[in-house]
């Protein structure tokens, strides 16, 4: 490991200058030190992992694994800079904490005569992005927020630290857990370094508080029980996912294919059960019918470095001349549904494992949706562990093009920049699919 290390010295500093620069000295609205940061830490990274021709021994990969564990580390002391929606954690951890269900009422309603509650101010509210809508957050990520907010009722730095701390140990544990379950597959543990490493996940996950790091250690555990044929406690940890962040459940299908209707059904029903378990302390009239209309806002509001949704957004315009997101947005949520059903049901050779056809489906969705956050990339980098293509990682590099949209004063949509990102992202897709055959390593 100390032959490896005094190599590439200057790609650790080089990896570590963009882990501390974005961490500590950027702001969302600096696009250019953003890139500054972003770019070298990136080049690092995948020399390191892609580029570098010397053979990577044991003691070297596990030196990597120490380096991930330890960037992720100095980031727990960060406060989110290039994400507010920290404000909004905190907020619902703040209602917890007074014993008040966030999903029944609006933030606007805590600033009426009344209604207040200690530590719900118009300070606080300013800053929340998206006031206007319900929380949206699943119990896990709702539990962390109370947690946070029990223990720092008065404090939104320290708060955020409790947060980060989850995130943190659930990043550890992805790091240890990955490489045993690419054993488990027989593929290269090496590859793991392609997720652990990766410049996106780290900024956004114990950076920025996004909760995809949650999502993906359940996803994995889940994975690595299933190849156990531990089914019913693989069934919970998939639940966990679901809990952290909705989007697992649309590899639930692919279930049926693997293990057959009757396993895949018991399987189901755990999943089910866990989850009313899960949502059981939330769960009441108020938040069905506020959590629903929030979704359903989500696919008829909401837009941000969309692909094939801004495409047909352009096409609305010269037909109709406004936006028709209305019908878009539902209309490209019924064919993605129905495309990754399709998916789960239709046999391949070739990438017949679960992670490889999950990779396809999570795509369909990410090209269909109206909106993609950078953080949203984690699912596929992740995936694309298990399989032989790359282009989640050139996407990972591109999507940091999307904060130049906070650079301008007001908000503003760079299209220029989402063209860029999906052209060669896709093109290296397509090239991908046609000259790869897509086994696992």
């Amino acid at each position: 490991m100390g032959k490896f290390f005094k190599s590439f010295w200057w790609l650790i500093l080089a990896f570590l200058f963009g882990v501390i620069g974005l961490g500590f000295f950027t702001e969302q609205s600096e696009f250019n030190k953003i890139l500054l940061f972003y770019c070298p830490m990136f080049f690092a990274y995948g020399w390191l992992v892609f580029f570098q021709k010397k053979e990577l021994s044991s003691s070297d990969f596990f030196g990597l694994m120490v380096l991930a564990i330890g960037v992720r580390f100095i980031l727990l002391f960060a406060f989110p800079f290039l994400s507010d929606d920290v404000f909004r954690f905190i907020w619902d951890g703040r209602l917890w904490q007074q014993g008040i269900n966030p999903f029944n009422h609006l933030p606007t309603y805590f600033l009426e005569a009344g209604n207040e509650v200690d530590g719900l101010d118009n300070s606080l509210f300013d800053q929340l992005n998206s006031p206007e809508y319900f929380t949206i957050y699943p119990p896990v990520n709702q539990l962390v927020f109370y947690t946070s907010a029990w223990l720092f009722p008065n404090s939104i730095w320290w708060s955020a630290f409790v947060m980060k701390v989850f995130l943190f140990a659930s990043e550890v544990g992805t790091i240890l857990l990955l490489p045993r379950v690419l054993k488990q597959y027989e593929v290269s543990i090496k590859n793991a370094l392609i997720y652990i490493l990766n410049p996106l996940i780290i900024i956004e996950v114990c950076g920025n508080l996004h909760f995809e790091g949650m999502m993906v250690f359940f996803l994995l555990m889940a994975i690595f029980l299933f190849q156990k044929k531990q089914l019913n406690t693989s069934a919970i940890a998939f639940a966990l996912s679901i809990a952290s962040k909705l989007l697992p459940l649309i590899f639930l299908p692919f279930f049926i294919n693997k293990i057959g209707l009757k396993k895949a059904f018991q399987y189901g029903v755990i999943v089910a059960v866990s989850l009313a378990l899960f949502y059981f302390p939330i769960l009441n009239e108020t938040f069905i019918n506020n959590f629903s209309n929030s979704l359903n806002l989500y696919f008829q509001k909401f837009e941000f470095n969309a692909s094939v949704y801004f495409f047909l957004r352009w096409i609305g315009y010269q037909k109709v001349g406004w936006n028709m997101i209305a019908q878009i947005g539902p209309g490209l949520a019924i064919f993605s549904f129905t495309t990754i059903l399709f998916l789960a049901f239709f046999k391949t050779k070739k990438s017949d494992i679960l992670p490889a056809k999950w990779l396809w489906a999570i795509m369909v969705y990410l090209m269909l949706t109206t909106t993609v956050h950078p953080w949203y990339v984690s699912l596929p980098l992740f995936l694309c562990c298990f399989t032989n293509f790359r282009f989640p990682v050139v996407w990972s590099f591109l999507i940091c093009l999307t904060y130049i949209n906070y650079s301008y004063g007001d908000y503003f949509e760079n299209l220029w920049a989402v063209g860029l990102e999906y052209i060669v992202v896709f093109g290296f897709m397509i090239w991908e699919v046609f000259n790869l055959n897509a086994e696992t390593q």
